[in-house]
């Protein structure tokens, strides 16, 4: 019993509580998780972006594998420049295909529609600033450590819409969220936007080389989450003067 030391009890709880699976967050910043709400709860979320956007969002737990949601916004809706209202409401589905265990990531299989930032219709291009997801495969694998949760996260995604650009390359992103404690979280995330490289999209695209996300996530009180953003940390000096910083607002609830 000489050789055993305090610390090999420390050791052992980490151990212990690194291998033990997380329910992860359903979504990072911009990019998706495995994650999904369970059935009967709900989300609302506002995201305020730059110029005065904001962008509201419902999404529903119909099961405890499949979501839905829609969300619409408009660009300037806070300032006194005429309001640029999106041109419809855009989907959110997600479906969980195989459930996260100790040893297997979770898979999930989902449709999102919106994008960020401006909608550009008057040159032809007829997609956002940052273009949606569409068509994603995601996969999330996370541990429960005496901090709280680290969750890995990464997936592929194919936009189906936004193709007047001649752009219609398969896209890859990942992330990875971890708890300080249980108020206060930090994300990061990088979207690849290997969908916003080619022909038109060059002489618009903001980003060097992808989407370097990075957030704080407050839990101000239970189910309300205060999240401030810090978008396209790779930016490009020629088009843009500074990174985004934007807000997003999320309540969950159940019915």
């Amino acid at each position: 019993m000489k050789f055993f030391k305090p610390w090999t009890i420390i050791v052992v709880l980490i151990s212990i509580g690194w291998a033990q699976s997380y329910p992860p967050p359903t979504t990072l910043i911009t990019v998706p998780s495995a994650g999904t709400l369970v059935r009967g709860s709900y989300a609302m979320q506002m995201r305020v972006q730059k110029g005065g956007g904001l962008t509201s969002s419902l999404s529903v737990g119909i099961t405890d594998r499949f979501q839905f949601g829609l969300s619409f916004g408009s660009a300037n809706l806070i300032g006194d420049d005429s309001l640029v209202w999106y041109p419809r409401p855009e989907a959110n589905l997600k479906y969980r295909l195989i459930d996260e265990t100790e040893s297997v990531p979770g898979f999930s299989l989902g449709v999102n529609t919106q994008g960020m930032g401006n909608f550009n219709a008057a040159d032809s291009l007829m997609r956002y600033d940052v273009k949606a997801m569409g068509l994603y495969l995601a996969a999330s694998k996370n541990w429960k450590t005496p901090l709280g949760n680290i969750g890995v996260h990464a997936g592929s995604n194919y936009n189906f819409i936004e193709v007047n650009d001649g752009d219609k390359d398969i896209n890859y992103f990942f992330g990875f969220d971890m708890e300080f404690n249980p108020e206060l979280s930090l994300l990061l995330e990088y979207n690849a936007a290997l969908n916003e490289n080619d022909m038109t999209a060059k002489t618009m695209s903001i980003s060097r080389g992808g989407y370097l996300n990075a957030a704080i996530r407050w839990t101000f009180v239970e189910h309300l989450h205060i999240e401030m953003d810090f978008n396209n940390l790779l930016f490009d000096d020629d088009k843009v003067d500074y990174f985004q910083r934007e807000m997003k607002i999320t309540y969950i609830e159940y019915f």
